[in-house]
């Protein structure tokens, strides 16, 4: 069987070529090495112990497990299970749910090989203006890129597609996939895939639209559908941009006032009294205020456009009516060729002076006048047109009633008075704990919102933190938070000490500072591994394929892997756990005896 990393460099290599059809795709779901890397990727994943409606886990993953998967998928008895339909509440709206589909783990491995080579059939393809769940692409570089691209827009088109997850059309989902690949097997694979459904309160929903939410494969499914989308914006782009950056002329008045300004330096040079130097510097402050392009040139109009997952954003150079014109064209897009709705509602058509909220950032246009020298000397406006994020109020404070890290009263004149909170569910943790997920919640924080230009602004965060911090070791110690103060800062810095093997150590509260980053985070959650990263050793794998109990020392041809959700979750009663408990590890391999006699303890 071929190494699916050199499987996978293949497809990649062939991705770029012209009216290249990929075939023998479905033959790669007879390689047990491909299964092998799924397994890895599933088990690093938080809900990898999560149960799909056949009620197994990953527990229990053995080669037989694997052989009985390649054997239904070789006679084409396999059929994917329906999904187990359950309901999260939104964060920005707890009292609205969305679905979730939790599909079995047989179910993932095979959905893991479909995606790792979908990716490596389509990532080459897609548009850069695309960011959402793609390889060292997040919603940093989708900010990144309205910031240097959107500069000087008069207006944003803000994109809401209703219920995007759920009204992909099957059809056109396939037949894009058929564009490219032709392996009538595979096609067939994913019909029953997106067909599967989904078990709600035990009763089988069939599914005839959408990428079920939940499933391994959605996110490429979702950038192949909207990749058409992009297609389209850079093909309309082309039809809509008139003008030319180097051939755009100034105003007249802008002249008028450069000739004032040269008419002022002029007599400046040849008498420096108090009169000439007011006068010129007069002329040059009224030149920087003046727009140097008309607000409305109907010889020069642009529109730029960036995408993350079902969200995009599109700013427009031209008037209200351009604006518009790009939602309505836009809109009869969707609706034609893919079949989606935009939310009339929420699709707004906003001035840029204005602020839209895109990706948790409030985005504006600037139209700070102000002036400064450059590197030559000259005076210039240097803010004017540049594109500002902000930290919205809303979300850091958000978060400091999600943590129940702060408690809003009002006094007797109805100002709000803000006061640390005790965070009760931290109280019997230990104290290296607490402060850790206290450290942990400010460096979350701030790393999402580090391309803010007021990211100073969590400062107040960070403060309301702290105070929160040493009320919850009040209440643990039974004392004070001025007590609690005193008792864990050293050289004017709060910390914890706490013990490991490498002897006394000391944690310290965040005070890394919370300055203006122009970079994007090189580990955000939703950047998906590469093809190229998963040649990492496969512990997993080597485990597995070894033969050997890790308890007994016996050799087996049938090794089974158990596993358990959580550390925390161990008691130490079986030998077995007292051994995951001394190595840190969540996994054991196991003879069949050893697996019985462990799951039956």
């Amino acid at each position: 069987m071929r190494n699916p990393i050199h499987v996978l460099k293949s497809l990649d290599e062939n991705a770029t070529k012209p009216g290249y059809l990929y075939q023998r795709l479905y033959r790669n779901l007879y390689n047990p090495e491909f299964y092998l890397l799924a397994y890895k990727n599933i088990a690093a994943s938080q809900g990898s112990m999560t149960a799909g409606v056949d009620g197994h886990t990953l527990d229990n993953m053995s080669m037989a497990r694997i052989q009985r998967i390649i054997a239904a998928l070789q006679d084409d008895s396999y059929r994917p299970t329906p999904a187990r339909r359950e309901y999260i509440a939104k964060k920005n709206n707890p009292a609205k749910k969305r679905p979730l589909g939790i599909p079995s783990t047989d179910d993932r491995l095979v959905q893991e090989i479909i995606r790792m080579i979908l990716e490596a059939i389509y990532e080459p393809t897609f548009s850069k203006t695309s960011h959402g769940f793609r390889p060292h692409r997040s919603c940093h570089t989708a900010l990144l890129q309205i910031q240097n691209r959107f500069t000087s827009v008069k207006w944003f088109v803000e994109g809401d597609i209703k219920a995007c997850f759920d009204s992909f059309d099957h059809h056109i989902l396939i037949d894009l996939l058929r564009r490219r690949i032709k392996d009538e097997r595979f096609i067939c694979l994913m019909w029953k895939f997106l067909r599967a459904g989904y078990m709600e309160q035990w009763t089988h929903h069939y599914t005839y639209s959408g990428s079920p939410q939940g499933s391994g494969m959605s996110p490429i499914l979702a950038n192949i559908y909207l990749s058409e989308l992009d297609s389209f914006m850079e093909e309309y782009k082309q039809r809509f941009d008139v003008g030319d950056y180097r051939t755009r002329k100034a105003t007249r008045t802008y002249r008028n006032q450069e000739y004032q300004v040269a008419k002022a330096r002029a007599a400046l040079k040849l008498k420096q009294n108090p009169q000439n130097i007011a006068a010129f510097k007069g002329a040059q402050r009224k030149l920087l205020a003046t727009s140097y392009y008309p607000a409305i040139d109907p010889d020069f109009v642009k529109i730029q456009y960036s995408r993350y997952a079902d969200d995009f954003i599109i700013g427009v150079i031209g008037s209200k009516d351009d604006a518009e014109r790009v939602k309505a064209d836009v809109k009869e897009f969707l609706q034609s060729r893919l079949k989606l709705t935009l939310s009339d509602e929420k699709t707004k058509v906003t001035h840029s002076s204005d602020l839209v909220r895109f990706l948790g950032y409030d985005i504006t246009v600037s139209r700070d006048k102000g002036f400064m020298r450059d590197k030559k000397g000259a005076m210039r406006r240097v803010w004017y047109g540049n594109v500002k994020l902000y930290v919205p109020y809303e979300k850091w404070v958000g978060k400091l009633l999600e943590y129940q890290a702060l408690r809003i009263v009002k006094s007797e004149t109805g100002k709000e008075l803000w006061k640390p909170r005790t965070r009760g569910k931290l109280v019997n943790r230990p104290k290296i704990e607490i402060i850790s997920k206290y450290n942990a919640e400010i460096r979350g924080l701030y790393n999402f919102y580090r391309l803010a230009n007021n990211v100073s602004v969590l400062n107040k965060f960070a403060f309301i933190m702290e105070g929160s911090l040493l009320k919850t070791f009040a209440a643990k110690g039974h004392s004070s938070a001025k007590q609690m103060r005193l008792k864990h800062t050293r050289d004017g810095v709060l910390g914890v000490d706490y013990e490991n093997r490498a002897g006394m150590r000391r944690c310290e509260f965040y005070r890394g500072g919370f300055t203006h980053k122009n970079e994007a985070m090189p580990d955000l959650v939703d950047l998906l591994p590469q093809y190229r990263k998963y040649d990492k050793p496969n512990s997993l794998a080597n485990r597995l394929k070894a033969g050997t109990c890790e308890l007994c020392g016996g050799k087996t041809d049938d090794i089974r892997i158990r596993h358990v959700r959580a550390l925390k979750s161990l008691t130490g009663k079986t030998v077995g756990e007292l051994m995951m408990m001394q190595r840190r590890r969540k996994s054991l391999a196991l003879c069949p005896v050893c697996f019985e006699a462990e799951q039956n303890a």
